[in-house]
């Protein structure tokens, strides 16, 4: 989307709405049934700003509190692989690990380049700096779903069975997440029972299921 047209302002007012929920909103949402708020902070206070000028890292931070003060659960992470340092990468789970509550799950988002966007010629993230930070979000936040999210493709089954084993408890699988393509559902499955893990709550049989529902999440332990 470029500047001026039609679709671009259309996100920037949603980005105006989205960024005036306040206390009152928030609690008739929660009225409403909403029970879970997904909000990343996606990465450090400093580096934020290279990556998004909408708006500011406060105005997150105060949006993930008026949802929390709210009673609703949050979802918040962060995306790695967009020129950041590893320190930023620190920095962003100790701002999560001061949330109170802190967050009941973590995503961990590993960038999906696309040509011809200002971040399209990043490379992959190396699978061994993934690893190391999922570890640390596991040490970091020992009660939080760590997801492993987007960037799934591009990292093989035993770069997967890394991060599993590293501390992560939970994905989305399907054949489509959001925007980018997800690795297949049953290749997945067959993932996880290679590895002895067991997944909860979502069907097995996931070839029986609609295409349009096959975007589930898998919370698995050893």
């Amino acid at each position: 989307m470029r500047d001026g047209t039609p679709k671009f302002e259309q996100v920037l007012e949603t980005v105006r709405e989205v960024s005036q929920i306040g206390s009152t909103e928030a609690r008739k949402l929660k009225a409403a049934g909403v029970t879970a708020y997904n909000h990343n902070i996606d990465t450090s206070p400093e580096f934020y700003p290279e990556i998004v000028t909408t708006h500011t890292f406060t105005d997150r931070l105060n949006t993930i509190a008026v949802v929390q003060e709210s009673g609703m659960s949050v979802c918040c992470g962060g995306i790695i692989g967009m020129g950041e340092s590893t320190t930023d990468r620190l920095r962003m789970l100790e701002v999560l690990s001061n949330f109170d509550p802190p967050p009941e799950s973590v995503p961990i988002n590993c960038l999906m380049a696309m040509p011809g966007t200002p971040l399209g010629d990043q490379p992959p993230v190396d699978i061994f700096e993934l690893v190391r930070l999922i570890a640390v979000t596991r040490i970091a936040l020992p009660e939080a779903r760590v997801r492993l999210t987007a960037g799934r493709t591009r990292i093989s089954r035993e770069g997967q069975a890394l991060c599993f084993f590293a501390g992560t408890n939970s994905i989305f699988y399907g054949d489509k997440l959001l925007t980018a393509d997800n690795p297949a559902a049953d290749t997945d499955v067959a993932l996880l029972r290679g590895l002895g893990l067991n997944h909860e709550g979502v069907e097995t049989d996931v070839s029986q299921a609609p295409a349009a529902h096959r975007v589930t999440e898998a919370i698995f332990a050893s």
